[in-house]
């Protein structure tokens, strides 16, 4: 098994341009490979890792499980069905030891809280909500980054339509769900974290699933029906996590057709190197986690014919989020990914926080994001 330490390098190295090519990286990390079956899993990894986000080469090399059965999700699922997606092509799974237990979500740290020296590591609080990136264009007072091919000319094209989403009190219209459910949190603010900590955990109520329930509420309020599925379908295997959630959506959607918007809510992985990175923000002097949204676009070969729909529709959700609570947003992530944003024009991939973020950043996000999107749904609520 690869060491985490030597993950974490690896990923802060796959991420930064001019470290090292993917190649020599591969050749340097190659003797430390034991216990991985296909090598091939670690090249692939390399070419898809996008900038320092998504936490998804941390999970792929964990231990070997045992093999129980995790709970049924609701609606039942199939078989999985093939994605083209790359990003979850590797094989991964966790021990059902490295489950974190419930943590507390008091706001102060106890006394009795501490770390072995040799297990520490630092936590540094940035504001993200700025992009560096030069190829990154606004759309109200969001900004994206666009890391396809597409000049932003090209992009702004998209832009310009008009809202493809359409709201109506005829049934649910939005659905909650958790591609990576047992995505978990740090237990204090604190400014060091336990590097044995894997920040997994299949308690609903510490993990993002409690985090999609405080944004399902919130959109409720606007009266707007909301479906929120708590399967964990990265439990107990990481690996397929994507072709799971996809059998999950397709069978909401088929019971119920009046389903508009898709919201996978997720949380990030911010690392440089031992350091984790919280993305954080204050709003009414309290801490949130910054949110990032992540739209797809497709390079012709990833069967998403609409992908300017869901841009256009994440576009003017962070909008609206910034418009109502500025700097509570990272850049949209606009990206050649599917995270099966091709079930529905009105699909997206949320990533609310950091594992350095603690779950009480995250709950009040998840309530200040879900106010925003509930209002911005509500203005597209037609007339009929």
């Amino acid at each position: 098994m690869i060491h985490k330490h030597l993950l974490r390098g690896l990923v802060v190295a796959a991420t930064v341009p001019g470290v090292l090519s993917t190649a020599v990286l591969y050749h340097q990390i190659r003797p430390a490979i034991k216990d991985i079956q296909a090598d091939a899993a670690v090249l692939s990894a390399l070419y898809t890792l996008p900038d320092h986000t998504l936490d998804h080469f941390q999970h792929r090399f964990s231990s070997e499980i045992d093999k129980t059965p995790s709970q049924s999700p609701s609606p039942p699922t199939e078989a999985p069905i093939p994605n083209s997606d790359p990003i979850d092509e590797e094989p991964s799974s966790f021990n059902n030891s490295d489950i974190a237990p419930g943590f507390s979500r008091e706001e102060s740290i106890p006394d009795d809280y501490s770390i072995p020296n040799e297990y520490q590591g630092n936590i540094i609080e940035e504001n993200m909500s700025v992009s560096s990136s030069k190829n990154s264009l606004s759309f109200g007072k969001g900004i994206i980054k666009n890391t396809t091919s597409l000049s932003n000319q090209e992009v702004q094209t998209y832009l310009q339509q008009e809202n493809p989403i359409q709201i109506d009190n005829n049934g649910p219209q939005v659905l909650i769900m958790h591609t990576h459910a047992t995505e978990s949190f740090e237990p204090y603010d604190c400014d060091i974290y336990d590097t044995r900590h894997t920040w997994r955990s299949t308690d609903n109520e510490e993990n993002i699933v409690a985090a999609g329930e405080v944004m399902a509420q919130a959109i409720r309020e606007y009266g707007i029906e909301v479906l929120h599925d708590d399967t964990q379908h990265d439990y107990p295997s990481y690996n397929g996590s994507y072709e799971r959630s996809a059998v999950t959506v397709k069978k909401y959607l088929e019971q119920y057709p009046s389903i508009k918007v898709v919201l996978d809510v997720h949380r990030d992985a911010v690392q440089r190197e031992n350091t984790l990175v919280k993305p954080v923000t204050t709003i009414n002097g309290k801490k949130a986690a910054q949110l990032m949204i992540i739209a797809g676009c497709d390079d012709g070969t990833m069967g998403m014919p609409n992908w300017g729909k869901n841009f256009r529709f994440a576009a003017g959700m962070q909008d609206a989020i910034e418009s109502g609570y500025p700097g509570l947003t990272r850049p949209l992530f606009f990206c050649y990914r599917k995270y099966n944003q091709d079930l529905t024009t009105g699909s997206l991939l949320l990533e609310i926080g950091s594992h350095g973020n603690t779950l009480e950043e995250v709950l009040y996000t998840s309530h200040l994001a879900g106010e925003q999107i509930g209002s911005y749904l509500k203005s597209l609520q037609s007339n009929k």
